[in-house]
């Protein structure tokens, strides 16, 4: 049973810490797929992870969902 941060990134919800620049989201390509992939962004950088991993670094930075600068708001 997936938990509800796995729910909410496979809905698009980006997670992240405006005063640090990190972001983890499921790019909207990767919805649906069989195994998908996420972003996790630091400082400008951007690195292909798993969703294993997108959930251990939500969870061990705490992020919550954020608004991504250049990506915006994705809860509407």
């Amino acid at each position: 049973m997936p938990t509800m941060t796995e729910s909410a990134l496979k809905d698009g919800i980006i997670y992240g810490d405006m005063a640090n620049a990190e972001y983890v989201y499921m790019p909207a390509s990767e919805i649906g797929t069989a195994v998908p992939l996420c972003i996790y962004e630091k400082n400008g950088e951007r690195f292909d992870i798993s969703l294993a991993r997108a959930l251990h670094i939500v969870r061990k930075l705490s992020l919550k969902p954020a608004i991504h600068p250049q990506l915006g708001n994705s809860s509407c």
